[in-house]
Protein backbone atom coordinates (compact mmCIF):
# COMPACT_ATOMS: atom_id res chain seq x y z
CA UNK A 1 0.00 0.00 0.00
CA UNK A 2 1.32 3.42 -0.97
CA UNK A 3 2.34 5.89 1.73
CA UNK A 4 -0.07 8.62 2.78
CA UNK A 5 1.57 11.92 1.84
CA UNK A 6 0.25 15.22 3.11
CA UNK A 7 1.16 18.88 3.40
CA UNK A 8 1.68 19.92 7.01
CA UNK A 9 3.06 22.97 8.76
CA UNK A 10 6.77 23.27 7.87
CA UNK A 11 6.67 20.74 5.04
CA UNK A 12 5.17 17.33 4.33
CA UNK A 13 4.82 13.91 5.91
CA UNK A 14 4.83 10.49 4.31
CA UNK A 15 3.33 7.76 6.48
CA UNK A 16 3.65 4.06 5.69
CA UNK A 17 1.94 1.27 7.61
CA UNK A 18 2.81 -2.42 7.61
CA UNK A 19 0.96 -5.10 9.55
CA UNK A 20 3.60 -7.74 10.20
CA UNK A 21 3.02 -11.28 11.42
CA UNK A 22 6.04 -11.12 13.69
CA UNK A 23 6.69 -10.00 17.27
CA UNK A 24 7.79 -6.42 17.96
CA UNK A 25 11.20 -7.59 19.24
CA UNK A 26 11.97 -9.43 16.02
CA UNK A 27 11.05 -6.44 13.85
CA UNK A 28 13.01 -4.10 16.16
CA UNK A 29 16.12 -6.22 15.63
CA UNK A 30 16.01 -5.43 11.89
CA UNK A 31 15.92 -1.71 12.67
CA UNK A 32 18.72 -1.61 15.22
CA UNK A 33 21.06 -4.63 15.02
CA UNK A 34 24.08 -4.11 12.79
CA UNK A 35 23.98 -7.79 11.79
CA UNK A 36 20.50 -7.28 10.28
CA UNK A 37 20.51 -3.64 9.08
CA UNK A 38 22.61 -4.31 5.95
CA UNK A 39 20.10 -6.91 4.80
CA UNK A 40 17.57 -4.17 4.06
CA UNK A 41 19.64 -0.93 4.02
CA UNK A 42 23.30 -1.65 3.31
CA UNK A 43 24.55 1.91 3.99
CA UNK A 44 23.26 2.16 7.59
CA UNK A 45 25.07 1.19 10.81
CA UNK A 46 24.08 1.98 14.38
CA UNK A 47 27.05 3.54 16.15
CA UNK A 48 25.40 4.44 19.46
CA UNK A 49 21.85 3.24 20.16
CA UNK A 50 20.64 6.01 22.49
CA UNK A 51 18.95 9.38 22.22
CA UNK A 52 21.66 11.71 20.96
CA UNK A 53 23.49 8.68 19.59
CA UNK A 54 24.53 8.17 16.00
CA UNK A 55 23.54 6.12 12.99
CA UNK A 56 26.23 6.19 10.33
CA UNK A 57 25.44 6.37 6.63
CA UNK A 58 28.15 5.01 4.34
CA UNK A 59 28.46 7.50 1.48
CA UNK A 60 30.20 4.85 -0.64
CA UNK A 61 33.36 6.90 -1.07
CA UNK A 62 35.07 6.00 2.19
CA UNK A 63 33.24 8.71 4.17
CA UNK A 64 30.30 8.47 6.56
CA UNK A 65 27.58 10.95 7.42
CA UNK A 66 26.33 10.90 10.99
CA UNK A 67 22.57 10.87 11.54
CA UNK A 68 21.48 11.78 15.08
CA UNK A 69 19.04 9.60 17.01
CA UNK A 70 16.38 12.05 18.16
CA UNK A 71 14.00 9.70 19.97
CA UNK A 72 14.49 6.15 21.22
CA UNK A 73 12.17 3.83 23.12
CA UNK A 74 13.43 0.25 22.89
CA UNK A 75 11.07 -1.99 20.88
CA UNK A 76 8.80 0.99 20.26
CA UNK A 77 10.27 4.16 18.68
CA UNK A 78 13.38 4.93 16.66
CA UNK A 79 13.54 8.44 15.19
CA UNK A 80 16.62 9.96 13.60
CA UNK A 81 17.70 12.83 11.41
CA UNK A 82 17.73 12.18 7.69
CA UNK A 83 19.87 15.17 6.76
CA UNK A 84 17.36 18.07 6.81
CA UNK A 85 14.45 15.65 7.18
CA UNK A 86 13.48 13.18 9.90
CA UNK A 87 12.52 9.51 9.80
CA UNK A 88 10.64 7.65 12.52
CA UNK A 89 9.83 3.98 13.02
CA UNK A 90 7.04 3.16 15.46
CA UNK A 91 6.25 -0.39 16.54
CA UNK A 92 3.23 -1.56 18.49
CA UNK A 93 1.87 -4.99 19.28
CA UNK A 94 -1.31 -6.14 17.60
CA UNK A 95 -3.10 -9.44 17.32
CA UNK A 96 -0.91 -11.92 15.46
CA UNK A 97 2.16 -9.69 15.29
CA UNK A 98 2.83 -5.97 15.21
CA UNK A 99 2.14 -2.74 13.42
CA UNK A 100 5.10 -0.92 11.90
CA UNK A 101 4.47 2.74 11.13
CA UNK A 102 7.20 4.63 9.29
CA UNK A 103 6.95 8.43 9.05
CA UNK A 104 9.24 10.67 7.06
CA UNK A 105 9.01 14.38 7.79
CA UNK A 106 10.02 16.11 4.58
CA UNK A 107 11.16 19.72 4.73
CA UNK A 108 10.97 20.42 0.98
CA UNK A 109 9.73 18.37 -1.97
CA UNK A 110 12.49 18.01 -4.58
CA UNK A 111 12.95 15.98 -7.76
CA UNK A 112 14.66 13.39 -5.54
CA UNK A 113 11.69 12.99 -3.15
CA UNK A 114 9.81 10.33 -5.18
CA UNK A 115 13.06 8.35 -5.39
CA UNK A 116 13.44 8.42 -1.62
CA UNK A 117 9.80 7.55 -1.00
CA UNK A 118 10.01 4.58 -3.37
CA UNK A 119 13.26 3.57 -1.67
CA UNK A 120 11.70 3.60 1.80
CA UNK A 121 8.68 1.73 0.46
CA UNK A 122 10.88 -1.06 -0.91
CA UNK A 123 13.00 -1.11 2.27
CA UNK A 124 9.87 -1.76 4.33
CA UNK A 125 8.81 -4.47 1.88
CA UNK A 126 12.27 -6.04 2.16
CA UNK A 127 12.05 -6.09 5.98
CA UNK A 128 8.70 -7.86 5.73
CA UNK A 129 10.06 -10.33 3.16
CA UNK A 130 13.11 -11.09 5.30
CA UNK A 131 10.91 -11.73 8.32
CA UNK A 132 8.72 -14.01 6.21
CA UNK A 133 11.74 -15.85 4.74
CA UNK A 134 11.16 -14.46 1.23
CA UNK A 135 13.21 -12.32 -1.14
CA UNK A 136 12.26 -9.31 -3.27
CA UNK A 137 13.69 -8.08 -6.56
CA UNK A 138 14.55 -4.59 -5.29
CA UNK A 139 15.28 -2.79 -8.58
CA UNK A 140 12.16 -4.08 -10.28
CA UNK A 141 9.98 -3.19 -7.28
CA UNK A 142 11.61 0.23 -6.91
CA UNK A 143 10.80 1.15 -10.52
CA UNK A 144 7.14 0.25 -10.01
CA UNK A 145 6.85 2.26 -6.79
CA UNK A 146 8.87 5.19 -8.11
CA UNK A 147 6.28 5.80 -10.86
CA UNK A 148 3.49 5.68 -8.26
CA UNK A 149 5.26 8.13 -5.95
CA UNK A 150 5.90 10.58 -8.78
CA UNK A 151 2.11 10.68 -9.29
CA UNK A 152 1.41 10.94 -5.54
CA UNK A 153 3.79 13.87 -5.15
CA UNK A 154 2.17 15.64 -8.09
CA UNK A 155 -1.22 15.37 -6.32
CA UNK A 156 0.15 16.77 -3.06
CA UNK A 157 1.99 19.77 -4.49
CA UNK A 158 -0.82 20.98 -6.77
Amino acid sequence: MIAHIEKVENGYTATYERHLKHPVEEVWSYLTYNEKLPKWFSELRVDELREGGVIKFDMGDGTFDELTILKLKINSVLEFSWWVDTVRFELSEESGGCLLVFIEKIHTITDHTPRDLAGWHVCLDVIEALLDGRTIERKKEWKIWYEKYVKEIEKVIQ
